[in-house]
């Protein structure tokens, strides 16, 4: 099964990405069937060759869910985004939370500020 997926290009911390069709099991770094365009996340600039993409995913080819969401800002497709959800390094709670999410991690680093011992 084919999949339109980001490749890592670039040094360490100053990593940008390459749009290739692959196979969906391929490595990363080996070859790649095509190069559709590129997409670099410190800028959020990117640039998608609109034709192609629309052929392989007519082909059969599924993107990635992060490049659907790039595909959909550059309105190759239509529809929503997909939610790309990072994990928390807070271990969950044994009770569900009625407060929201952002204003929970507020708390959490102000009282961690002031914990802190004063230097002198």
């Amino acid at each position: 099964m084919l999949a339109i997926k980001l490749r890592p290009i670039g040094k360490k911390k100053q990593i940008s990405y390459r749009i290739v069709v692959n196979e969906k099991r391929d490595k990363l770094n080996g070859k790649f069937l095509e190069d559709l365009g590129w997409y670099n996340p410190h800028t959020n600039k990117f640039l998608v060759n609109k034709d192609r993409v629309q052929h392989w995913i007519k082909s059969g080819a599924v993107p990635t869910d992060s490049v659907h969401n790039i595909l959909i800002t550059a309105k190759v497709l239509e529809g929503a985004k997909i939610p790309l959800h990072k994990k928390s390094k807070q271990e969950p709670s044994t009770q569900p939370s009625t407060e929201p999410v952002a204003k929970a991690a507020t708390e959490v680093v102000a009282e961690a500020a002031i914990e802190a011992p004063a230097a002198e």
